[in-house]
């Protein structure tokens, strides 16, 4: 008797996401059931909390309690996660790492998670949804500018000490709406070692009209940056342009910060050009 061929699972059925982001999609996909572990780090959604066992922080992870749920498939994100996915290879289990850094790539990671769940084409729509959103945050920032809107300076902060600039997508999507990155340059490193800025002189000298901070999951703390050396001269500092977006939306790779995150950075730029043009930084 000839087997079925198709008389085997469609993609993971138990799936251990390491990260918020995987978590994140597949819920938004509706496939959670087929997860069965999270990292102790998400938030989003909130409910995943409640409904999945934590088995993972970023750098480590209980590899044990990892096997005592019998996944076929762990998603892990980066570099960081090298040793980690090392051992559950040795240890026969299936793993994906993404190491997304762009725009581009996260479209990418959340298509190929999308397909390797059986939602490819709903995959797409969600895509193409949040590309329109992106565009719709570009077209509305390129009329401003042409009414004579200012583009601010922005100095974005993943850590504080030592200080750590912008990463590659959040570099990018504060570009779409509508600030410069201070840090260009740093931006394109994929290491967060790479993007320290060793002077605190040279972000005083690139004088940002704005400083947003998202320090990992530790509160940002605006007098302490104001308090800095020098930083009293800062356009951001004299004008009291300091702000936090929280670290679960804009620094997971995913779909927060590609709405969520986004969104905040644009009101935040927008509120600052309406106010230059309005004469309050003169």
């Amino acid at each position: 008797m000839t087997q079925n061929l198709l008389d085997f699972p469609l993609g993971p059925q138990r799936m251990v996401c390491m990260t918020e982001e995987t978590t994140e999609w597949l819920y938004l996909l509706g496939q959670e059931a087929r997860i069965v572990g999270i990292s102790g780090y998400t938030v989003r959604p909130r409910r995943a909390r409640d409904e999945k066992p934590r088995v993972s922080a970023f750098t480590s992870a209980k590899i044990d309690k990892i096997l005592e749920l019998q996944p076929d498939c762990v998603l892990g994100f980066s570099d960081m996660q090298a040793d980690i996915a090392a051992e559950l290879v040795r240890r026969g289990v299936q793993v994906t790492i993404f190491n997304q850094r762009s725009v581009a790539e996260i479209f990418s990671m959340l298509y190929q998670v999308a397909a390797m769940v059986g939602q490819g084409p709903q995959g797409l729509e969600r895509i193409a949804a949040m590309q329109a959103q992106l565009g719709a945050i570009e077209t509305a920032v390129a009329q401003r500018v042409a009414a004579g809107a200012r583009r601010p300076k922005v100095y974005f902060e993943e850590w504080d000490v030592p200080p750590i600039s912008a990463i590659r997508w959040v570099s990018e999507l504060l570009g779409m709406a509508g600030g410069d990155d201070c840090f260009p340059e740093l931006a394109q490193e994929r290491a967060g070692k790479q993007r320290i800025i060793a002077d605190s002189g040279e972000t005083v000298r690139r004088n940002p009209d704005i400083v947003i901070g998202s320090w990992c999951g530790k509160k940002f703390r605006p007098e302490a940056v104001a308090a800095r050396d020098g930083w009293q001269a800062v356009n951001a500092v004299r004008h009291g342009q300091l702000f936090e977006i929280k670290s679960c939306d804009i620094l997971q790779p995913g779909p927060a910060a590609l709405t969520d995150g986004v969104a905040q950075l644009h009101a935040i730029v927008t509120r600052w050009m309406d106010a230059d043009q309005k004469g309050q930084f003169a």
